[in-house]
C-alpha cells in the first residue's frame, strides 16, 4: 500500500499536479490542512480515497480538526497541528498521540518537513508543496509505504 502524505497546499496546485504526474499509481492520500476550500478539487485529482483535516487558513470550512485512522496495524492521527503549538516543536503533539495509544502522528502547519521518533509514536510532517520554509526551501511532501509484512515505512521527497 501506497501513501502520498501532503500539506499546506493553499490553493497553489502546480506542484501538487506535477506531482501527480510524477509519483505514479497511489491507494490513498492525506492531506494535513491549509487546502483553502479546494477539498473537491483534491479528492477529485488524486483519484484514490483521501482523508484530510482542518488547517488554520481553511476559513468557512466543516472539515474536522483532526482524525484517528486505522491503516494496517497503525493507529494513526491526523491533525494540522496548530492545536498542539507546532511550530514550537512536535512534543505537546507527541504526548497527546502516545497518550491515545497512537503509532503515528502526522501534521502540517509549520512548512517545514519532519520525521522522528519519540515516545514510541512516529511523528511525521510532510512539508509545504505550496510554500516551504525549511533551508532550501524546496517544495516537499512524505510517502508512507506498508509492505507485504504489514510494515510501514516512511520517507520524505522534495521536488526541485
Amino acid at each position: 500500500m501506497r501513501i502520498l502524505i501532503v500539506s499546506d497546499t493553499h490553493r497553489i496546485h502546480r506542484n501538487f499536479e506535477k506531482l501527480l504526474k510524477q509519483i505514479g499509481h497511489i491507494d490513498q492520500m492525506i492531506h494535513l490542512g491549509d487546502a483553502e476550500g479546494a477539498e473537491d478539487y483534491i479528492a477529485q485529482r488524486a483519484g484514490c480515497p483521501l482523508e484530510i483535516v482542518l488547517g488554520n487558513n481553511d476559513f468557512f470550512s466543516n472539515l474536522e480538526r483532526e482524525k484517528e485512522l486505522q491503516i494496517g496495524k497503525y493507529k494513526i492521527l491526523i491533525t494540522h497541528g496548530h492545536y498542539y503549538y507546532v511550530s514550537m516543536g512536535p512534543d505537546v503533539l507527541i504526548k497527546e498521540a502516545s497518550g491515545r495509544g497512537m503509532d503515528i502522528v502526522m501534521f502540517g502547519h509549520t512548512h517545514r518537513p519532519l520525521l522522528e521518533r519519540s515516545r514510541g509514536v512516529v511523528a511525521l510532517n510532510p512539508g509545504s508543496l505550496s510554500y516551504p520554509r525549511q533551508e532550501g526551501r524546496k517544495p516537499s511532501y512524505a510517502l508512507m509505504e506498508i509492505d507485504g509484512e504489514g510494515e510501514a515505512h516512511f520517507s520524505i521527497h522534495y521536488m526541485d
